[in-house]
C-alpha cells in the first residue's frame, strides 16, 4: 500500500496476494513532475468485495459492495456496486443482481 491519502477497507473484504493500493501519482507534464509535485487521492473499497490477487487499485478509485474485481486488473476507474470487473484497464463484465 502506498497511502499518501485515505485508504478505507469495507468489512468482510478479501485481498488475494499481491494487490497492490497506490494513492499518488504525478503530473504529466514533464516540467511539473520535475519540480517533485506528487498527487494523491483516497481509495474507497466497500463491504464484502473480493479482489483478486496481482490486481492494481489506482488514485481515487471507489469500489462498490460485493464487487469482485478479477485477478491482475488494474482499476483506474470507479466500479459500481454488485459488480463483476476484470482487466487491463478494469472493465465491468456483468452485474450481480
Amino acid at each position: 500500500m502506498l497511502d499518501a491519502a485515505e485508504i478505507r477497507i469495507g468489512a468482510r473484504v478479501l485481498l488475494g496476494p499481491g494487490v497492490h493500493l497506490y494513492t499518488t501519482t504525478h503530473p504529466i507534464d514533464p516540467i511539473e513532475r520535475a519540480s517533485g509535485l506528487q498527487l494523491a487521492a483516497p481509495i474507497r473499497i466497500g463491504d464484502d468485495c473480493w479482489i483478486g490477487g496481482q490486481t492494481v487499485i489506482m488514485p481515487g478509485v471507489s469500489i462498490g459492495a460485493r464487487s469482485v474485481i478479477g485477478a491482475g486488473s488494474v482499476v483506474t476507474r470507479d466500479i459500481a456496486a454488485d459488480t463483476v470487473a476484470s482487466g487491463n484497464p478494469c472493465r465491468v463484465l456483468r452485474s450481480l443482481k
